[in-house]
């Protein structure tokens, strides 16, 4: 896969995160490398990440933690975006489609609406 590719690749998967991006913190914001964090939380005494982007040797990597803090935010997920997942809150990918775009963002959102129901914003 080409360098130019992942580049596409990266661009598409930051447009989930973008929408979130004027009520969270971009800490990175390079061209290959996009991370957001929500506020500060006395109990872990550090700011709280909510999600990246990342470009990797043989893929881009898609990080949304609040999916890891509240698994119960995946349960509606597609079989096809579950093949994409790499531990708890990574997805992986190559390239991307429209429909696991769709799903993407819409899980980012669900993850939004969790942090600030939680007060995490």
């Amino acid at each position: 896969m080409s360098s130019e590719q992942f580049q596409i690749t990266f661009k598409v998967l930051k447009t989930a995160l973008k929408k979130h991006e004027k009520n969270l913190t971009i800490k990175t914001n390079t061209n290959d490398v996009y991370n957001l964090y929500a506020g500060y939380s006395e109990k872990y005494k550090r700011d709280i990440y909510f999600g990246g982007v990342e470009i990797k040797k043989n893929y881009v990597s898609f990080h949304l933690m609040p999916v890891y803090i509240n698994p119960n935010l995946l349960n509606d997920m597609s079989p096809e975006l579950k093949k994409r997942m790499q531990g708890k809150s990574c997805f992986n990918f190559k390239t991307i489609d429209k429909n696991s775009l769709k799903e993407l963002t819409a899980l980012t959102k669900k993850g939004f609406d969790y942090y600030k129901y939680e007060g995490m914003l």
